[in-house]
Formats: C-alpha cells, sequence, structure tokens
C-alpha cells in the first residue's frame, strides 16, 4: 500500500505539469482544467491501490481527467437547457391572467367557490 502511494506521489510530481498544460490546451478553460485534474489524482489515490497501477499512469490521469471535463461539460450544458424550459413555463404562466384561471373547470364546486371568494377584486 505504502508502495502504491510512493508511486502515485512520484506520478504527481512527474505528471502534473505536462498534463495540466494538455488539459489547458484541449479545455481552453483553466479552472476546468485544474479541477478535473485534481479529481484524477483523486479517482488514482481510489482505484490504483485496489486494481493496480497501469502501464502508463500519465496518459491514464490525462484521459481520466479529460472524461471527467466532458462530464462537466455536459452537465452544464443540460442544466443550461432545462433552466430555459423552466423559463419558458414560468413566462407561460405569468401571461395567463387570473380570469382565464377562473374560467377553467373545477372538479368541486367548494373549490371554484373558495377560489371567487378569494379573487383579488373583491
Amino acid at each position: 500500500m505504502d508502495h502504491i502511494h510512493q508511486l502515485i506521489d512520484q506520478v504527481f510530481r512527474e505528471e502534473y505539469g505536462r498534463v495540466l498544460a494538455t488539459l489547458i490546451s484541449s479545455l481552453r478553460d483553466f479552472d476546468l482544467a485544474e479541477d478535473v485534474l485534481q479529481d484524477a489524482l483523486i479517482i488514482a489515490l481510489e482505484r490504483w491501490p485496489l486494481h493496480g497501477v497501469p502501464d502508463n499512469p500519465g496518459a491514464w490521469i490525462t484521459t481520466t481527467a479529460r472524461r471527467r471535463a466532458i462530464d462537466r461539460i455536459r452537465r452544464g450544458q443540460n442544466l443550461e437547457q432545462k433552466k430555459a424550459v423552466l423559463q419558458t413555463l414560468i413566462e407561460q404562466e405569468r401571461q395567463t391572467s387570473i380570469e382565464e384561471k377562473m374560467t377553467t373547470t373545477f372538479p368541486d364546486d367548494r373549490l371554484k367557490l373558495i377560489f371567487t371568494c378569494c379573487h383579488p377584486a373583491l
């Protein structure tokens, strides 16, 4: 176990700058590159003691970091799409007037009475 941690430490010292430069070049985002590189190193600390060190640790870290970056970018794009849909729904709801809402059919007359009594015009 100690041997693997020493090896990870050595890989970190030797490969960190090269991998970071590669990630910054491909991602064009310094903060994202640093974050995903740290994530990849954490994953290495978790997996390498259990599954062994890969033949080319620097390439493994680079690939893992790139995949993590792709996941983050996709997650961000998905979030933006969902925000746009929610914003559209909110705008549609705001545009619907109270009168239009009051003319909808209520399954229970008591509920209709409550909404009528609570109408702001009263």
